[in-house]
């Protein structure tokens, strides 16, 4: 079964659509879909009052979000399985604590989105805000898993606190990457911010796109130069899920910097020669 959910105005003030997933509409008919409560400001309404709503056969287990959500958040919060596909843009808090299943987003995405994800795979093809796969304030871990595509480019501390998982940004990034990072995998195939790495404990960053070498924090050190094997690997995968991974950041070296050494001090950037 295949649920297609069609915005009928613009929004001015942002809707809460938490109520909205695969288990609660999961062989439900039509009017229960319509009759779900979603929370606009502060008052309680349903999703019949924003959306035209439609049942098809057509694929199993897709919830389809049409028109321009930008304002529409928590859409796929929680994600267990199954697959969301948004036909535009999309709003603050997507796929937060996402633990599996698929996100596809053909627009762009604003600020904390993909928060504390677990598992899964989040695909966008524009761009995305601050805070990505971040945690939330006073929570010890961010991304624990899963992947992030972004295509386009995204805000600042993308992998705040991250501790496993995946984040690659086809575009330009933000100031402070991988801030407070305990773990995991960032690549930057555009420039890159300021304070890169600040605070990380392990885990990797790479950076691709980068034409002159990045301003490092004094708290990283130069290790050497060489020729990682496993990154081939992955970036050929990379490529097989249709992120544009360019030939030339294959067969390169790359100079290794090691750090932030007020933290742990074993994590590592990698920058293409």
């Amino acid at each position: 079964m295949a649920l297609t959910l069609t915005l009928k105005q613009t929004l001015k003030v942002p809707l809460e659509v938490n109520s909205v997933n695969h288990e609660s509409v999961s062989q439900q008919p039509v009017d229960k879909v319509r009759a779900l409560p979603v929370l606009h400001g502060n008052r309680k309404l349903t999703v019949d009052d924003f959306f035209d709503v439609q049942q098809s056969s057509a694929e199993e287990d897709l919830i389809v979000w049409s028109g321009d959500c930008s304002r529409v958040k928590h859409i796929g919060a929680g994600l267990v399985a199954g697959r969301i596909r948004v036909e535009g843009n999309a709003g603050m808090h997507l796929a937060a604590e996402m633990s599996g299943g698929e996100i596809l987003v053909e627009g762009n995405v604003s600020d904390w989105i993909a928060t504390e994800m677990k598992g899964g795979t989040l695909c966008i093809k524009g761009n995305a805000g601050d805070l990505v796969g971040a945690a939330y304030p006073g929570s010890k871990r961010g991304m624990n898993g899963g992947t992030i595509l972004i295509h386009g480019n995204v805000g600042h501390e993308a992998g705040h606190r991250m501790r496993r998982g995946t984040i690659a940004i086809g575009g330009t990034s933000g100031d402070a990457i991988g801030f407070d990072m305990i773990a995991g995998s960032i690549f930057s195939f555009g420039s890159i911010g300021r304070r890169i790495g600040a605070g990380m404990r392990r885990g990797t960053i790479a950076l691709f796109g980068e034409s002159n070498e990045p301003e490092f924090l004094p708290t990283f050190k130069f290790s050497c130069v060489y020729h990682p094997t496993w990154l081939f690997f992955f970036l050929r995968q990379l490529r097989s899920s249709g992120f544009p991974v360019p030939e030339d950041c294959f067969d390169r070296e790359y100079r290794r910097y090691c750090g932030d050494f007020l933290a742990l001090g074993k994590g590592e950037i990698l920058v293409r020669q």
